[in-house]
């Protein structure tokens, strides 16, 4: 399929948003097919590191071609480390949009919540902008460094909890809806798995719809090489087991269907 190709993207620009934390847009053709929730595979320019590292979407601008990925460098002499480095004019290989995204029709209408912690905050943005309904906006934070803030307030009702309590709820984003009281008909969450967890059982216990992004370290990326399963409670015709493929199958998962 065209849009699992291979192409050579370039960096439009760069900057840091917080302790180890970057944002990049980049010109790809990926752009125009992308949708809220969907990833793509970012390979590095070191002949070394074979493997891509999958990297959420947080922004899509159809109309300049171009998409903006928000990113956690995980140590030195890394993929993402190597990104970091990365300025105005300079090119990488990336393969995308890889994986299903969130459905955006499940909201219309209704009151969502939009919920993301840690490094699943990203890819929560360009959903808000997407979703046509009434957004309330739960992110989760270490501490005081609210990268995209300002973002999101532009694009919904926006409640922050830190780990610290620097900023919003001291606790994380269960407490901060605890805390603020409020509900919601439909939820989309991207995060950590204990958060998704504790999510799923919320949801599943007001009988909520509820939709997860599951975070996982992928390899291929697009479903052959099975390191990226979770257990679920059909049986995939791939493997004949009771798993699904993260980056093929998902990683947007309705969670009465995922076990966590």
């Amino acid at each position: 399929m065209a849009e699992r190709e291979k192409e050579l993207a370039v960096v439009s620009s760069q900057e840091q948003l917080a302790d180890g934390i970057f944002s990049m847009w980049l010109k790809t053709k990926a752009s125009q097919n992308a949708v809220p929730g969907q990833f793509i595979s970012m390979y590095t320019n070191d002949g070394t590191k074979l493997l891509p590292r999958p990297i959420s979407i947080c922004e899509i601008d159809k109309e300049k071609g171009m998409l903006r990925v928000v990113y956690r460098v995980t140590g030195e002499h890394t993929g993402t480390e190597e990104f970091s480095r990365m300025k105005e004019g300079d090119t990488l290989p990336v393969i995308g949009p890889l994986g299903n995204g969130f459905p955006l029709e499940a909201a219309r209408g209704k009151k969502a919540f939009l919920m993301g912690g840690g490094i699943g905050v990203p890819p929560i943005l360009e959903l808000a902008k997407q979703l046509d309904c009434e957004k309330q906006i739960i992110v989760g934070y270490r501490d005081a460094q609210t990268f995209l803030r300002e973002e999101f307030e532009a694009n919904g009702s926006v409640y922050i909890s830190t780990e610290d309590g620097s900023v919003g709820t001291k606790g994380n984003v269960m407490d901060a809806i605890r805390e603020n009281d409020i509900t919601a008909d439909v939820i989309y969450a991207c995060g950590p798995t204990p958060m998704l967890r504790a999510i799923k059982s919320y949801a599943e216990e007001k009988g909520i719809s509820c939709y997860i992004s599951l975070e996982e370290r992928m390899a291929c990326g697009i479903g052959a090489c099975l390191a990226c399963v979770c257990k679920t409670k059909g049986v995939d015709h791939h493997s004949h087991v009771h798993n699904a493929r993260i980056c093929k199958d998902g990683p947007v998962f309705l969670s009465t269907e995922v076990e966590l």
